[in-house]
């Protein structure tokens, strides 16, 4: 749910210190655990999107399709925001392997 929030103005520094460009939970937690929230965050919101899904699909009361549809699409957001950044790193990674020393 949080997370393309959460990883834009971490990739961005929208929430960083006087102009510096990184967020300070960011610097303090290191890129790996960022990326470990990331798609702990991402996993939470597609089990919840599962579960309205299959509250919809069972027809328990109360269940409602536009809650369903509405943490699904999050989920999806939140799923291709951890994909960009897998393919900007994986970009990054051969960028520099094919730099000549």
């Amino acid at each position: 749910m949080a997370l393309p929030v959460t990883l834009v103005s971490q990739v961005h520094g929208s929430t960083s210190e006087a102009g510096t460009g990184f967020s300070p939970s960011a610097a303090q937690d290191g890129f790996g655990k960022t990326l470990q929230k990331a798609l702990s965050n991402v996993s939470q919101s597609q089990s919840m999107a599962t579960v309205a899904e299959d509250a919809v699909a069972s027809g328990k009361p109360g269940a409602s399709a536009s809650t369903a549809l509405v943490l699904s699409d999050q989920a999806e957001i939140g799923w291709n925001a951890v994909v960009a950044v897998r393919n900007e790193m994986v970009s990054a990674y051969q960028t520099m392997v094919n730099m000549q020393i």
